[in-house]
């Protein structure tokens, strides 16, 4: 039994000219290289949770409500939906979307704007709030690549994580000192 509850409805959500608010985060790990047989090289790895309307896997994220940041709303919706804490390491930028289940009075074309964020993992929880509907699932940025459900995710997981992290990872200056 999960302790946690997730947020549900749309009372305190957020919106901006005319497009629903949302957060979210590329949460990512570390794992040993067993292939290159060299324990100091490290792979990075990113978590997918499985989508409740069909086929493909996404990222973790949802409504940034009113009464929270958006780096905390992303924080948020990664332990409700994939049941891991970590560090929001670096904002990796805003995407836009149309919504197919969103749309209400405030937001009738299904607009939206998510501000995505990699959340570096520290803890995978047992059991988390939509544990019952949601499986989680490490993949290489290649894999997750070729089974992202959206566009604008993996455009997310290309242009914004993997250029970010590449330059973190080498020692560049955006976000801090890498892992």
């Amino acid at each position: 039994m999960c302790d946690l509850v997730a947020r549900t409805g749309r009372h305190q959500q957020r919106y901006e000219d005319g497009r629903r608010l949302v957060a979210g985060c590329i949460p990512f790990r570390y794992r040993a290289d067993e292939t290159s047989g060299d324990e100091q090289k490290k792979v990075v790895e990113v978590l997918m949770i499985n989508s409740q309307s069909g086929p493909g896997l996404l990222f973790p994220k949802g409504g940034w409500e009113n009464d929270e940041t958006v780096e905390q709303a992303a924080a948020r919706e990664a332990i409700e939906e994939a049941g891991v804490r970590g560090d929001i390491v670096q904002f990796l930028g805003f995407y836009d979307f149309k919504s197919k289940t969103h749309q209400d009075a405030c937001c009738p074309e299904g607009m939206c704007r998510a501000a995505v964020f990699a959340l570096h993992v520290k803890e995978e929880l047992a059991s988390w709030p939509e544990q019952s509907t949601r499986r989680r699932t490490w993949l290489t940025v290649p894999e997750a690549t070729s089974q992202c459900r959206y566009q604008w995710m993996q455009e997310a997981l290309l242009t914004g994580f993997s250029e970010w992290h590449d330059n973190w990872s080498k020692g560049g200056s955006a976000g801090g000192d890498p892992i």
